[in-house]
């Protein structure tokens, strides 16, 4: 299992599953046959956390092929992932109090703990089928959802480690970590999302959908009591966008939140100047694996040249702690009128460019943040469950079809 950080291979790949993505995906997409063997899945996460391919170009591709019903539990995985942004979209304290956690952990972790992370970064719990799924994990950057999910449960009620320093592990090394899809499944296993109710990762459970290849599985919890509750915030669905005026003189920055951004630039009069930013030190205190830094170059690399071709510029690049300065330079010394950043969901790169608007606006620039019509259209929905968000699928499938690229 290879993962090419362009949007090319995401395509290719798209168009190889398409053909699965109904009955085949129904029935086998539990089953973590091993690395290397996730056949029966889309794997295409990385490439959608990046938006080098979008969820509704995805779906649009599965109708092409499928009727809605035939591919429903499909449709509905793609959709998970759009609900998970919707929910912390509307709660973005969710993620402050989480990166505030992981901060405090990461600086100050408990001596009871230091011995048990130890061994889970060495893959040397003793529990055969955690290890083994934390050398897929450093070593691939991927897991399989139900690996993710039983893998979490063992993390905090067998090994009674912090949530916070889970999800964080996952971002340092999945090449799909995404703020929120990572962590409200992981407080979802807590029982933090729906309040009282956890996951419990089981043998049975564990040997049924792996085929038996970690033998005898024992030592694992057999109880998970929710985390202690907090209620979240009350769901605020304004985003706060701000639509591109066509008629400035326009840069646009890129991100790795969407490395697709031409709908928000459509149709401007003039794009002067591009810029490709790089906000990978956000995710996590500890960095990101190497692993993923070799995906997030490519697939900036890829961008960059995307930009070259349809817009007839070549991009800057900036990252690190000067960020907003040399953003600003950029916008200034180019003599822009207008600043478009496709919209930053809460997480990484929302963090890293959060002073960037006022900046520009002291410095007599506009700045337009536009929001894609598929998250215009769902985000809103996602203010409770996932199930009551179920009910608006059916609605987000004819916008799929109307705004995604072909394939």
């Amino acid at each position: 299992m290879t993962f090419v950080p362009t949007r090319e291979h995401a395509r290719a790949q798209l168009a190889a599953f398409v053909p699965k993505a109904g009955r085949h995906y129904a029935a086998e997409r539990n089953v973590d046959a091993g690395r290397g063997e996730h056949g029966a899945v889309s794997t295409l996460s990385p490439y959608v956390r990046t938006r080098l391919i979008t969820e509704a170009e995805i779906v649009a591709a599965v109708l092409e092929q499928h009727t809605s019903r035939g591919a429903e539990k499909f449709i509905q995985e793609v959709c998970w992932r759009t609900y998970w942004k919707g929910w912390l979209e509307q709660r973005p304290a969710i993620w402050r109090r989480y990166t505030r956690e992981v901060r405090r952990l990461t600086a100050n972790p408990a001596a009871e703990h230091e011995a048990p992370l130890a061994a889970v970064r060495n893959a040397a719990t003793g529990i055969d089928c955690f290890d083994a799924w934390t050398r897929e994990l450093i070593e691939t950057g991927y897991l399989h959802n139900h690996a993710r999910m039983w893998y979490a449960s063992i993390w905090l009620f067998t090994l009674r480690l912090p949530w916070h320093s889970g999800a964080d592990f996952f971002l340092e090394h999945l090449l799909d970590g995404d703020a929120a899809s990572n962590t409200l499944s992981w407080r979802w296993v807590g029982g933090l999302q729906t309040r009282g109710k956890t996951y419990l990762a089981t043998p049975a459970n564990i040997t049924k959908n792996t085929s038996g290849r970690f033998g005898r599985i024992t030592g694992l919890a057999d109880d998970a009591p929710p985390l202690p509750w907090d209620d979240p915030p009350t769901p605020n669905s304004d985003f706060r966008v701000r639509l591109p005026d066509r008629s400035l003189r326009t840069g646009l920055i890129v991100t790795d939140d969407d490395l697709s951004p031409w709908s928000s630039v459509s149709g401007i009069d003039s794009i002067a100047a591009a810029a490709i930013v790089d906000t990978r030190t956000w995710r996590s205190p500890r960095g990101v694996s190497a692993l993923v830094g070799e995906f997030i170059d490519g697939a900036l690399a890829d961008a960059a040249a995307a930009v070259r071709q349809r817009l007839r510029v070549e991009p800057a690049r900036f990252a690190g702690a000067e960020l907003i300065d040399a953003c600003v330079e950029w916008a200034t010394t180019a003599d822009l009128q207008q600043v478009v950043v496709p919209y930053l969901p809460t997480g990484p790169s929302a963090d890293a460019l959060a002073a960037l608007p006022q900046r520009l606006s002291d410095a007599g620039i506009r700045y337009a943040n536009p929001l894609r019509a598929w998250d215009e259209a769902a985000w809103p929905h996602a203010t409770k469950g996932f199930f009551p968000f179920k009910k608006h699928i059916p609605d987000l499938l004819p916008l799929a079809q109307s705004v995604a690229d072909p394939i």
